[in-house]
């Protein structure tokens, strides 16, 4: 009997439809278009504007846009996993409300955070299932609505971010496509550099808490930079050297979307050419948790057979890593 390995088989994608541009920006804080792309390499962000629709919203429409290329019906899968930062609500899983919604009555399905890695954490996740051999149809959600935690009077971080959510189906694959391997790891010591303090169990909301912002992100932007730079590209490499690959054997680079300097130093550590490198953040900016899937819909059309991806993120918490997976349809 041949290995099983997981392949992700069909991509989705949403974004919503209100563009905030870097002009726009210029009118609410203190800031201009030349800085912002300059020093991050984005032009505009999509938000999502319509009150009471959350992240849910944003996976929702991502997997019914998947569901309907690949002509899955839904009560054939068998797990939905949301990858997010901002969920609805606590408690009450965003990935459960998005399964109902979607039809995908035979599924079970629980939230996965940990920043903006957690779409990287999440292929783990479900390639593990599908390598397991119990489960035949995993679809994973990468989805944020950072506008929720987002002050729009913090230029440090109003500029960085915006709305997005991208879908991914995994299935078995004998053919030895798919995911081929992983380097993951994690720090805690640097929590207290990008976080949403508020809101948890540790520093719940109150009324002064709120006066004072307490419920927004909070990035200190250097150290996170400096971290994300050297840890992205080194996992990056590690990931290389363990599958003895070389930048010749890789086809693209799909790095996660905080800044385009992050991604050209990682691509720069593995000497990868730079009509390699994925990159929509001119369009989006930081989406969070769906930058990676994002970037799979955006580029599917280029895609080919047997195509050697290497992902990389780095996320708060710190959490990072790199997967190796080959692409497993024209």
């Amino acid at each position: 009997m041949s290995k099983i390995s997981a392949a992700i088989t069909a991509v989705g994608a949403y974004v919503p439809e209100y563009i905030l541009t870097n002009q726009i920006l210029e009118t609410m804080v203190d800031t201009n278009d030349e800085w912002i792309t300059s020093r991050t390499g984005i032009k505009e962000r999509r938000i999502l504007k319509d009150e009471g629709k959350g992240t849910s919203f944003l996976a929702i429409q991502a997997a019914k846009n998947l569901i309907n290329k690949k002509g899955i019906d839904p009560k054939d899968i068998e797990l939905v996993i949301v990858a997010t930062a901002t969920p609805d609500m606590k408690a009450a899983s965003t990935a459960s409300y998005t399964a109902s919604e979607i039809g995908a009555t035979n599924a079970f399905s629980f939230d996965m955070d940990a920043a903006c890695s957690s779409f990287l954490y999440g292929m783990s996740v479900a390639a593990s299932y599908i390598e397991s051999g119990r489960y035949k149809n995993v679809l994973l959600i990468g989805a944020d609505k950072m506008s929720s935690i987002i002050n729009y009077k913090d230029r440090a971080t109003c500029i960085i971010f915006g709305d997005g959510a991208g879908a991914v189906l995994f299935e078995p694959n004998t053919e030895n496509l798919g995911f081929q391997d992983e380097y993951l790891r994690s720090d805690g010591t640097g929590r207290e550099f990008l976080q949403a303090t508020y809101g948890g169990s540790s520093f719940p909301i109150t009324h002064e808490a709120m006066d004072e912002g307490g419920q927004y992100a909070f990035q200190e932007g250097r150290t996170v930079f400096k971290n994300a730079v050297f840890n992205m590209a080194d996992a990056a490499v590690k990931i290389l050297e363990r599958n003895n690959l070389t930048k010749d054997d890789v086809n693209w680079l799909v790095a996660h979307q905080a800044n385009k300097r992050i991604i050209d130093a990682t691509a720069q550590r593995i000497e990868l050419e730079e009509e390699k490198v994925m990159l929509n953040i001119h369009k989006y900016g930081n989406t969070t948790s769906a930058t990676l899937p994002l970037l799979l819909s955006d580029y599917e059309s280029q895609l080919k057979k047997g195509d050697n991806l290497i992902f990389a993120a780095f996320g708060g918490g710190f959490n990072w890593g790199s997967i190796y997976l080959k692409w497993a349809y024209n």
